[in-house]
């Protein structure tokens, strides 16, 4: 069973009013709450997808490994805010999960799977469950691949823990944040894979591929999927002839997805039903996954490209003098007012804020009292501009 972390939220407003992309409560434009801050830098933080699946048991399959990617920006608040990357640094820690070795066989079979024999701890692109985080160049910084799993030291299965953000100047830390860094390894193939004994359902996956496919994977393991069916997420090109991993998954499933009882059948994988990722504030006014993605067959269409071809803020809002993603630029990847990140004001996809989980919303009620978009400007600014806010990049003007 989940065990849900509860978190006690001291809102000192608890009156709140939706109105249109955010949550305005007691701070408003300009005040709130006894945590704003007040010192010379500000960071926000957040992670690149709203959720990151991963499998348990990497013995017969693998689809993804453990490997989180995580954002923060760093701000020098005066009247005119300036982003800062360079000539401080910033580093991560996620309070209460320390090892991920002792959670999942991952690095039994890293070498097998991904012909690289990982140090305990350290994921497939470097990064351990706590360090250091690099400038990324377009103004912000990351660091991709942690390792972390759904399960914290106390082995208590969380998929939204809240990870630690600090920013230091000279040893001294002078800004901290925390935000989600969310990972689930719910994927309940055991729906339809040997529903009877979950034990053995990635056997039954892979008998089931030998049988349909004529392959002889079985005999294989552990199998890495895209190493057949190309995955960008991994940096995968796959087997050109085949089909990548998105539209081999979607494009064999539709049809099969019909008998398995759920409303929504998107929660079959992504990334459960117990863990239901899509919980920002499109899914409180009714938006399921297929209102932006469409349904399975959709997904699997030849024309788009895995993590490429997604929906757009601009597909549906169209605020007056409002600008939204750069051209051929993906919503995690935009930029917005000055050049503040889109994802850092309003949260992850799938957890655009306010969000159903309590953890999603820490950040912003710490930063200016209330949960929902940052939308006080003394978060940033020292004093409160006298000019409307600009919801645009415009080349950073």
């Amino acid at each position: 069973m989940l065990k849900k972390s509860r978190l006690t939220l001291a809102l000192g407003c608890v009156s709140v009013a939706i109105w249109g992309y955010g949550l305005l409560g007691c701070g408003g434009g300009g005040g709130g709450g006894s945590n704003l801050p007040n010192g010379q830098y500000v960071v926000l933080a957040w992670n690149d997808l709203g959720m990151h699946c991963m499998g348990q048991d990497f013995s017969e399959i693998c689809i993804l490994p453990p490997a989180n990617t995580f954002h923060a920006q760093v701000i020098r608040r005066r009247d005119e805010p300036d982003i800062v990357t360079q000539g401080l640094s910033v580093r991560y820690y996620v309070p209460g999960n320390t090892s991920s070795t002792d959670k999942t066989n991952f690095w039994t079979y890293s070498q097998a799977l991904f012909g690289v024999a990982l140090v305990p701890n350290i994921g497939l692109f470097g990064a351990g469950l706590a360090g250091a985080m690099a400038a990324t160049g377009d103004g912000d910084w990351n660091v991709a691949g942690v390792p972390i799993t759904p399960l914290t030291d106390t082995m208590s299965l969380n998929p939204y823990q809240l990870a630690t953000v600090e920013v230091l100047s000279g040893g001294s830390v002078v800004a901290t944040t925390q935000a989600v860094m969310p990972v689930s390894w719910e994927m309940n193939c055991n729906l339809c894979h040997s529903p009877s004994d979950s034990t053995k359902t990635n056997a039954d996956i892979l008998a089931k591929h030998d049988s349909l496919h004529g392959t002889n994977l079985s005999n294989q393991k552990p199998v890495l999927c895209s190493n057949c069916h190309a995955d960008p997420a991994l940096g995968k090109t796959g087997n050109p002839s085949l089909a990548n991993l998105s539209r081999a998954m979607h494009g064999s499933h539709a049809s099969r997805m019909v008998s398995i009882g759920l409303s929504n059948k998107c929660y079959a994988c992504h990334p459960g039903v117990v863990t239901q990722c899509q919980r920002d504030i499109h899914s409180t006014k009714g938006l399921t996954c297929t209102n932006c993605h469409g349904d399975m067959d959709a997904v699997a269409s030849p024309a788009r490209t895995p993590w490429t071809s997604l929906p757009r803020c601009d597909s549906c809002h169209h605020e007056a003098n409002h600008e939204y993603e750069q051209a051929n630029t993906l919503y995690r990847n935009s930029k917005g007012h000055k050049g503040v990140k889109c994802a850092a004001c309003h949260g992850s996809p799938h957890a655009i804020t306010p969000t159903s989980k309590a953890a999603d919303n820490v950040q912003a009620i710490a930063l200016q009292g209330h949960a929902g978009t940052i939308d006080t400007c003394t978060v940033c600014h020292t004093s409160k501009p006298d000019e409307s806010f600009p919801h645009r990049y415009s080349g950073g003007d």
